[in-house]
């Protein structure tokens, strides 16, 4: 068996499994008991109760973190030409069609956000087997298919993130990282739980929130009271 460390178990000791604490207070905690050397990030766990394999059970959605992520995300833009200057100009990355989507064809996904246009679903469809398991696939639902290229390479550098419940109805998604103070911690995380309660499908039945979660990359996770979160 593992040995615990010293510096580990002094970060155990700040955390009580046994309380659960407001999300202002989780942020604070999870800024005190985070020791790596390297910026972490900070993710939220929402359990869900829904049935995600019932269709009309299903929760998906986008929000705009006030203070962003964080992180660089890096941006493709499939388009058409007359589209290529209205993307560069918001700050995508890789900007360009049939040469990308022959490199993706050869196996490069170096990217975090892909953005097309309706009229090139066409071709972009046929790269699901490389784009799907990387959650790379652009969608309608998430607006990274959309005539204003533009306005969505924008929104995604600002902070645009989209998250969906997985199979065992839990949503994961990052709102900033450590070096973040705690209130935006607290302001972005908060702005993901109130879009996911507006989500609750109609089906749902009982308690739709069940327990959330807040952690960094390498921290124990702290437990939110649920109840604070309005349902």
């Amino acid at each position: 068996m593992a040995q615990v460390t010293k510096n580990r178990k002094a970060v155990l000791a700040k955390v009580n499994q046994d309380k659960t604490y407001s999300l202002a207070e989780a942020a604070k905690l999870v800024k005190e008991i985070t020791t790596t050397k390297f910026d972490a990030s900070v993710d939220v766990c929402v359990r869900l109760g829904v049935d995600p394999r019932k269709a009309n059970q299903m929760v998906r959605g986008v929000v705009t973190l006030p203070h962003g992520t964080g992180k660089t995300v890096k941006v493709l833009v499939l388009c058409t030409p007359d589209k290529e200057a209205e993307a560069k100009a918001a700050g995508a990355d890789f900007v360009g069609l049939d040469e990308y989507i022959d490199k993706i064809k050869a196996g490069w996904t170096d990217i975090d956000v892909i953005i097309t246009m309706p009229s090139i679903m066409g071709k972009v469809g046929a790269l699901g087997k490389v784009l799907g398991p990387r959650g790379l696939m652009p969608n309608p639902k998430t607006g990274t298919v959309t005539l204003e290229v533009g306005k969505a390479v924008a929104e995604v550098k600002a902070g645009k993130i989209d998250f969906k419940v997985d199979k065992t109805g839990i949503v994961h998604a990052s709102v900033g990282k450590v070096s973040f103070d705690a209130q935006k911690l607290t302001e972005n995380a908060n702005e993901l739980l109130q879009t996911i309660v507006k989500l609750k499908p109609s089906a749902a039945k009982g308690a739709y929130i069940k327990s959330i979660f807040l952690s960094s990359t390498m921290s124990p996770s702290v437990q939110v009271d649920s109840k604070s979160v309005s349902v």
